[in-house]
């Protein structure tokens, strides 16, 4: 079949985007990386559930969807609850007829303040991180699995992130929750790959959301660009692009990845910033600029 009626036939199965006809559940949908990954799969034609502890930002993600003429029902619920996890998946199934697709966006992000070192570590917040990013993600799998099963198959994407990758100064219990997400995540594409469906998991890196944008001072903004190989932060968009992209058909044989969406922050020797092992290949006085650059 020649490349053009390929297409053709693509469009004529999958008129209204790459998601028309399919149920999405995303959680921490109210802003950043959820909120775009929720925008992303209704510009696709996909009916999209948006799930978020703050039921306000819930409600504003689904007025946005339906000005473009999307179809989104919002939901306040907290995914640490398995009562409310269990009432979630209900309802979207209840609403839509069914889920096809999953998005394990929300985090316990408020706590990351309180997230130190082993030593200084309270067990309360290891213990809240935990239930909320890794049990939470574990409860809305247990819901989804069936539900896409009864529909055929279906295809799940678990956010990760880069400290579930690497060791950080602190932030223990939110590297481990992630780290632990990426086995979560290889399992359950092992365990259901027979019945079609799909796991991966992203790990973003420097991420340009609100909160972060209100977290980080311009000093560690420039300290942690400076480890990137693009010359830019990252964006919700980006992410939810890949989200997209792994949630589609044109993935349909990609499964069991971690796939890092990070600018290439971890991609290199630790020296890069400093010059690596190839100083000439920086533009020239950047050595002397990092060297001078407060430290934050």
């Amino acid at each position: 079949m020649a490349e053009a009626e390929r297409h053709a036939a693509k469009d004529q199965r999958n008129p209204g985007g790459r998601f028309e006809g399919k149920v999405a559940v995303v959680t921490g949908a109210g802003a950043g990386i959820g909120k775009a990954c929720a925008l992303a799969i209704a510009r696709e034609g996909g009916r999209v559930v948006v799930a978020d502890i703050d039921g306000s930002a819930a409600v504003a993600c689904t007025a946005q969807i339906a000005a473009e003429a999307g179809h989104a029902l919002a939901l306040a619920m907290d995914i640490a609850n398995a009562q409310a996890v269990a009432a979630l998946f209900e309802t979207a199934e209840r609403h839509f007829g069914g889920v096809d697709l999953l998005v394990n966006n929300a985090s316990a992000m408020h706590l990351t303040p309180r997230d130190r070192t082993i030593l200084d570590l309270d067990l309360a917040v290891w213990d809240q991180i935990m239930a909320t990013n890794l049990r939470g993600t574990l409860l809305c799998c247990r819901e989804a699995i069936p539900r896409m099963i009864a529909r055929g198959g279906g295809a799940i994407v678990n956010m990760s992130s880069c400290q579930g990758l690497s060791g950080d100064t602190a932030q223990t219990s939110y590297a481990a929750s992630k780290a632990a997400m990426n086995m979560l995540s290889a399992s359950l594409a092992t365990q259901y790959g027979h019945a079609q469906i799909r796991c991966n998991a992203v790990a973003p890196g420097l991420i340009m959301t609100e909160r972060l944008l209100a977290k980080l001072d311009e000093c560690m903004q420039r300290q942690l660009s400076r480890h990137q190989l693009l010359q830019r932060v990252g964006r919700p968009e980006d992410v939810a692009a890949l989200v997209a992209f792994l949630l589609s058909d044109d993935a349909a044989f990609i499964t069991g990845q971690v796939l890092c969406i990070d600018g290439g922050m971890l991609a290199h020797v630790p020296t890069y910033a400093d010059g690596g092992n190839s100083r000439a290949a920086r533009p020239a006085g950047d050595t002397a600029k990092a060297a001078a650059a407060p430290r934050c």
